[in-house]
């Protein structure tokens, strides 16, 4: 005779809005980016209303500075209240990036709670383990089924790590997912992470250089491969790396030239007891363009002119309207006055130029006398590897490490 049938839960499908990388209170070479944070952040919201999302996670970074000012903290707070009223029922939870006062994000948590969003701004840690309760939150579809669990992890400083060997987090993270298993089984489970995960494409000028543990990188085996999806910031670029769970949605709007071709947005993901259904980046509409003058190559002073007078800009637009200009100038000999010329140029047009790259005519180098070997300095031949390695010198620090390996050798 068959015992008592065990009826295990049922999850539903659930649909989740990932966001990272907000930067609030950026400015471009002294430029507010306001108005392109409050338009981006409005789609946001709007997109969040009409997939009626069961989750919005933000991976970090939500400030661009440890002090963020008032006008910062005053639109965080105000997108938190757009998106309670967008989507009454879900889980809205932020976690600390790099670049976020951690103790400042999780001030408020009490004000946070009665709005229903979590704030993380630091591993918590009971009598010295993981305290998994302390991050993790159930998902519920609108109707109140629970369709998977939240683990909210922040960008890992120093403090957060229990050792300070390369395996650090890789450790902390073992630990986080296992304990959260304990709580939740085999239930969905979804995982955040603010770091640098090997293999994915940084944004050259933008995204600051962290080392977490003794590593500036992690490899993305250190996300289980039962974890439903793997929410990242940090990087700018929307992409997957290591299996396409495993995202970064990208920053709200563009942080640097580089990024100028980047389709700024959030990923949608949709979550059953399977695993991850569908993934989709949705995309914001620019409001402020960012313009490269040219848009390939670089041009002379004499045709700046023609080229800006080309673009028809409208001159009744507020200044906060107003492109952020990146110019391309190529010169033959000596620019002295080019910034005055440049100046007075770009001051008749409605644009701000927040960049000005100079090109000059390569010289045919002479071709390299033949050196032997021996003739040449174990420093000289550690700097011409490092360069064709990395396409840029070493620093003093690589020369000093080199210097002392030379020395134990």
């Amino acid at each position: 005779m068959l015992g008592p049938v065990r009826l295990l839960p049922t999850y539903g499908v659930i649909r989740l809005l990932h966001t990272a990388d907000w930067h609030l209170g950026a400015t471009l070479q002294g430029w507010s980016r306001e108005a392109e944070h409050r338009a981006a952040l409005a789609q946001l919201v709007a997109i969040a209303r009409e997939r009626a999302v069961d989750a919005v996670v933000v991976a970090g970074d939500v400030f661009d500075s440890l002090n963020p000012s008032a006008d910062a903290q005053r639109l965080l707070y105000d997108t938190l209240r757009d998106l309670r009223a967008a989507c009454p029922h879900a889980r809205i939870a932020l976690v600390a990036g790099n670049h976020d006062p951690a103790a400042r994000l999780e001030a408020p948590r009490a004000l946070f709670e009665m709005a229903d969003v979590m704030s993380i701004g630091a591993f918590a840690r009971r009598d010295g383990a993981f305290d998994a309760r302390a991050h993790l939150s159930p998902i519920r579809d609108a109707s109140g089924r629970i369709g998977a669990h939240l683990l909210a992890l922040p960008y890992p400083r120093a403090a957060d790590l229990p050792v300070t060997n390369e395996g650090a987090v890789r450790e902390t993270y073992r630990e986080a997912v296992e304990s959260a298993r304990r709580e939740i089984g085999t239930a969905p489970l979804i995982v955040t992470g603010h770091l640098h995960v090997l293999g994915a494409l940084e944004s050259e000028g933008s995204e600051r250089r962290i080392l977490i543990g003794g590593e500036h990188a992690v490899p993305s085996d250190i996300f289980p491969t039962d974890v439903a999806y793997v929410a990242l910031g940090h990087l700018h670029r929307s992409q997957w790396v290591g299996r396409e769970t495993i995202r970064y949605s990208g920053s709200l709007i563009p942080m640097s030239k580089t990024e100028i071709d980047y389709a700024h947005g959030v990923s949608i993901v949709e979550i059953d007891d399977a695993g991850v259904v569908a993934i989709e980046h949705a995309a914001f509409n620019r409001v402020v363009p960012h313009l490269r003058v040219p848009s390939r190559g670089a041009l002379s002073i004499t045709q700046l002119d023609s080229a800006l007078e080309a673009l028809a800009l409208n001159a009744s637009a507020p200044i906060e309207a107003w492109p952020f200009a990146h110019l391309a100038i190529k010169v033959d000999g000596p620019a002295v006055g080019l910034k005055a010329e440049l100046d007075a140029i770009c001051e008749k047009f409605p644009l701000r130029v927040v960049s000005t790259s100079v090109e000059r005519p390569q010289a045919q180098a002479p071709a390299p006398a033949s050196l032997r070997l021996a003739e040449r300095k174990p420093s000289d031949l550690f700097r011409d590897a490092y360069e064709q390695a990395h396409g840029v010198a070493p620093t003093d620090d690589h020369f000093n490490c080199f210097e002392r390996l030379l020395q134990e050798a």
